[in-house]
Formats: structure tokens, sequence, C-alpha cells
């Protein structure tokens, strides 16, 4: 009796270990859940809130106000040029405590809008205080 329960015990730990390595947004049409839990990502790092993200981050651009905001796409520049009727377009936009540190200038040459490793860890501790999902039918 005691190894049965010991055994259902280890396997419980198993499977709940593996539903929370799952990513909440596998696809950009799940970007949504991201605001609905955003409860769960305010005043918490950035990186935090980019590990649930399993699309991968094609074009992003700050924007530095009062509060500051990156605006996340998950088609690259040349793709958001090109016009694609009916093409849906799924932008998420995440607002930070800090002031940002983004000049468009000083970015590497050619890789202005690219989202980097290094992107990441300059950024990934910055405070989300506000996220926004916004779905646009190009027409």
């Amino acid at each position: 009796m005691k190894n049965t329960i010991k055994i259902f015990a280890i396997l419980f730990l198993l499977i709940n270990h593996g539903c929370k390595a799952q990513q909440m947004v596998q696809a950009t049409k799940d970007l949504h859940l991201l605001k609905s839990n955003e409860q769960r990502f305010i005043n918490k790092p950035l990186k935090n809130l980019l590990k649930e993200v399993k699309p991968e981050i094609k074009n992003v651009l700050g924007t530095i106000g009062d509060p500051s905001y990156f605006a996340f796409n998950f088609i690259s520049r040349d793709e958001i040029k090109r016009k694609v009727i009916g093409r849906k377009h799924i932008s998420l936009y995440v607002y930070v405590k800090e002031p940002l540190d983004w000049n468009f200038n000083k970015r590497p040459q050619g890789k202005e809008y690219l989202w980097s490793k290094e992107d990441v860890e300059k950024y990934g501790n910055l405070t989300v205080i506000h996220i926004k999902v916004i779905e646009r039918i190009e027409d």
C-alpha cells in the first residue's frame, strides 16, 4: 500500500511538472492569453512574460515615453511592408515602469528592428505594468 501511494505521488509530481513546462502562447493567435492573464505578469520582469511566448519575435520597436513600451511583432518588416489583403497582423504591446533606454540610431545597422538575446539581457529586468494585444486585418 505504501509503495502504491509513493508511485502515485511521484506520477502526480511528474505530470504536474510537465504541464507547467508548456508555454502559454504557442501561436500568435494565443497572444490574447497574455492579456487575459495580465495580472500574472504585472510588476514582474519582462523576461518572465517573454518566456511564455513561443512564436519568434521578428520585429520590435521600443518607444520612449511615460510609460515606455515595446511593440513586438511576429512578422518581419518586409512582410509588414507587403500588404496582404485579409491577413491578420497581431502585435503585442508591453508597457514598462522604468524609462526605456532605446536609441534606434545606436542599434546594429540593418538589425534595428530585430529582438536579440542581448536585448533580453538588457531589457529583461524591466517591470511590466500593462499588456495590450492589437489585432488588425489588412484591407
